[in-house]
């Protein structure tokens, strides 16, 4: 007995030391089937701040690469609205260059097509995306042309007419990083549109067309072509930004995943190694221990 008490301090030590052992290898056998350090940010210590503010910058990062897509791809609608208005524009003044003979079946034919065209004016300007009327500014829900009302009469070549508009003037933007933000919008009231419009108007009420009508109608389309084709290069330019932004975006999601990454995995390889070391260590002390418990007088006396 007396043999017992003086091994008990010893086999406590051993014991609280195996004890230690096998919590780290549990530990280390989580890693090692996780790759990671820590179930949770506790056990990342003084890290855990840093760890936690890139996974939010990654998710922000996302965000602001989800909400350009969404921009750039309503652009990509408004390009092709704004070509289809250009070949509009573009074919009427053929048209109309062809009826400065003074041929009668020219001029009739130039007011038919103004009639069609306007309707496809129409259609091309109440354009959605998602559901949404791409140009009508903030108001999304509400097609920004109107015919019923406006193509009534010839109106005038020289003096602007908005009648048809039924959106605001709200220019749509898209905030694709902390500090930036995208201005892409264009309203179905833009000076462009306006004056295609006013041109498909005016030729298709029209009875018939004067040389000076058609030589109005010809300045005019060309002042109309002109502004469209402007149109659509900002459009391209905004795309441009968006895209470039939302590249800039990604790079930056793939370096903090990295980095993020760096700091909350393990080396598995390194650590199947010690655990195998620690096994091997934690075997031997559990024979020591299963030996020196298995000490007493009589067994040393024989």
């Amino acid at each position: 007995m007396m043999m017992r008490v003086a091994t008990f301090a010893q086999s406590e030590q051993m014991i609280s030391s195996a004890l230690r052992v096998q919590s780290v290898m549990a530990n280390e056998q989580v890693q090692e089937s996780s790759g990671l350090q820590s179930e949770d940010f506790g056990g990342y210590g003084s890290g855990a701040g840093r760890v936690i503010n890139l996974q939010v910058s990654v998710t922000r990062a996302q965000s602001y690469i989800d909400a350009g897509n969404l921009a750039d791809n309503k652009v990509q609608a408004m390009y092709s609205a704004v070509g289809s208005v250009t070949d509009i524009i573009t074919q009427l003044r053929t048209q109309l260059s062809a009826a400065t003979t003074g041929s009668s079946t020219a001029t009739a034919s130039v007011i038919n097509y103004a009639q069609q065209a306007i309707s496809q004016m129409q259609g091309l300007l109440n354009t959605q995306y998602d559901g949404e009327y791409v140009f009508s500014g903030a108001r999304t829900d509400t097609a920004p042309v109107d015919l019923s009302s406006y193509d009534t009469a010839t109106g005038s070549l020289t003096t602007s007419d908005t009648g048809y508009y039924k959106g605001d003037s709200e220019i749509a933007s898209v905030r694709v990083s902390d500090s930036q933000s995208v201005s892409y919008g264009v309203t179905a009231d833009n000076p462009a549109f306006e004056q295609v419009m006013r041109l498909l108007k005016y030729v298709g009420n029209s009875a018939t067309l004067s040389s000076s009508d058609i030589s109005q109608a010809l300045n005019l389309a060309s002042t109309a072509l002109d502004a469209t084709s402007t149109v659509q290069a900002k459009l391209s330019t905004a795309a441009s930004q968006i895209e470039t932004a939302s590249t800039d975006q990604s790079d930056y999601q793939n370096f903090a995943k990295t980095l993020s990454t760096n700091l909350t995995s393990v080396d598995v390889a390194a650590v199947t190694a010690q655990l195998s070391t620690y096994q091997a260590q934690l075997t031997a002390s559990y024979s020591a221990i299963a030996k020196i418990q298995s000490m007493n007088l009589a067994s040393y006396l024989r």
